[in-house]
């Protein structure tokens, strides 16, 4: 991707890695407040001011996914991003890539609060733009399916349909079967859920019709 890549996407890395920076400066308070705890009542925890209420609010649905657990964490989100995400804005367009990158965060979010409230249960938060991403890689792949990708453990060549779809049965298997719990597998098919759904309605897919359709 060029390096005048479209706004959208710049100032989504800009602010991603603003607000890792506004982590390392704030420590957790910023993970207190902002980032996506689970549905249910508060918690209350010790911090360096003094007893806390932690707990979920309505705003964690957005902020959760501008924050990271870690430098690798941010620089594969937006390494990601800066490899897909203008390609998709250039297809949408910058007022339709903002929703759809939205949509897909929000997603994520609902699909982590649901397994956690109904299924793994735990009391820990969730950062991170993966769902958002992972998202804009469904995207990639619906809109660009014959283009060639490739797996960093199988270096062969495939189909961008075929990678996204093994990526996605991948990560269903990991969320299944609870291994590597510490990452939010099912956020991540939450925001590809998301981005499908906004991809099927824009193509007049869906019972309910846009005013337009994008694409055929």
């Amino acid at each position: 991707m060029p390096f005048d890549f479209p706004t959208v996407t710049r100032n989504l890395l800009i602010a991603n890695v603003a607000v890792f920076l506004l982590q390392q400066v704030m420590g957790d308070t910023l993970i207190f407040h902002f980032a996506l705890w689970p549905w249910g009542p508060d918690q209350i925890a010790q911090t360096s001011t003094g007893l806390l209420s932690i707990g979920f609010r309505p705003w964690q649905l957005v902020t959760y996914a501008f924050m990271h657990g870690s430098t690798l964490h941010l620089f594969s989100n937006m390494l990601a991003l800066y490899m897909f995400g203008g390609q998709i804005e250039r297809v949408f367009g910058p007022r339709n890539f903002t929703l759809y990158y939205f949509v897909c965060l929000l997603m994520a979010a609902v699909a982590q609060l649901v397994v956690v409230k109904w299924f793994t249960g735990g009391f820990y938060p969730t950062l991170g733009a993966s769902g958002a991403i992972f998202g804009i890689l469904l995207a990639f792949g619906m809109l660009f399916p014959h283009e060639k990708m490739m797996l960093i453990f199988l270096p062969i060549p495939i189909s961008a349909w075929l990678f996204v779809t093994l990526y996605a049965l991948f990560e269903l298997g990991l969320g299944v079967t609870g291994t590597q719990s510490g990452i939010a597998h099912f956020a991540h098919l939450g925001g590809m859920l998301g981005g499908f759904i906004m991809i099927q309605y824009w193509r007049g897919k869906l019972p309910i019709k846009p005013q337009r359709r994008l694409w055929r």
